[in-house]
């Protein structure tokens, strides 16, 4: 568990030295045995040790005797990183974060369309923006878990961005590139509408990404 911890401190630590977390935004899980390993709540990055990493079981259940700090407590968002790992088996790491222009999209509650093929990393051909719900509600988490259905990523309405992968690296990518793709459809709309790729385009290109590197279908 040690080296999960630590794993799971660098990832949140390139969250925020990528810019896509400032101060105490966003979260961040790791699948661990019949539990999960998540950041702690309202605590700075660069005050975060591993030892600060709060285990639970998929009950939302804190276990003192898996955790190294007995201050810390689990990030408010623990239900849709418990609910995304429990529905989803492959996944094995969720990234949240507040970044800028996912979040610009997400309060106009916009779905990203296929305005370009990178669209398709996220695994379909839009990356669809969950309903609004209060943060760290169930409700979010079951809006989440509708708008991730057959999706590696998401938008949430008002909130920020949700990327999810078969490991803390994949996922931690995903989410770098779904915020650049949201930077590069934001800057689009300031000149109009962009073309979108047919159906029939984008299915050439989920083909094109299968076996391909780490956007390799699953």
């Amino acid at each position: 568990m040690s080296q999960l911890r630590e794993q799971l401190l660098q990832v949140t630590r390139a969250l925020s030295e990528l810019g896509l977390n400032r101060g105490t935004s966003g979260n961040v899980s790791v699948r661990d045995g019949h539990g999960m390993l998540v950041t702690p709540s309202g605590m700075a990055v660069e005050l975060m040790t591993p030892h600060d990493m709060v285990w639970m079981d998929m009950q939302g259940n804190v276990s003192s005797k898996s955790n190294g700090s007995d201050k810390a407590k689990p990030t408010s968002e623990w239900r849709f990183h418990r609910d995304i790992l429990q529905a989803r088996p492959e996944v094995h790491a969720v990234v949240h974060t507040h970044s800028s222009f996912a979040t610009t999209l997400a309060c106009l509650r916009r779905d990203v369309p296929a305005f370009h093929y990178m669209i398709a990393v996220a695994g379909g051909d839009d990356i669809r923006c969950a309903p609004y719900a209060l943060f760290g509600s169930q409700a979010l988490s079951d809006a989440a878990l509708s708008a991730l259905s057959e999706r590696r990523a998401c938008l949430l309405a008002n909130h920020g961005m949700i990327a999810v992968g078969a490991s803390l690296p994949q996922a931690l990518a995903l989410a770098v590139e779904v915020e650049n793709l949201c930077e590069q459809y934001w800057r689009a709309l300031q000149l109009g509408e962009p073309h979108l790729l047919s159906a029939t385009e984008m299915q050439a290109v989920h083909v094109q990404f299968q076996g391909y590197g780490s956007w390799k279908s699953s």
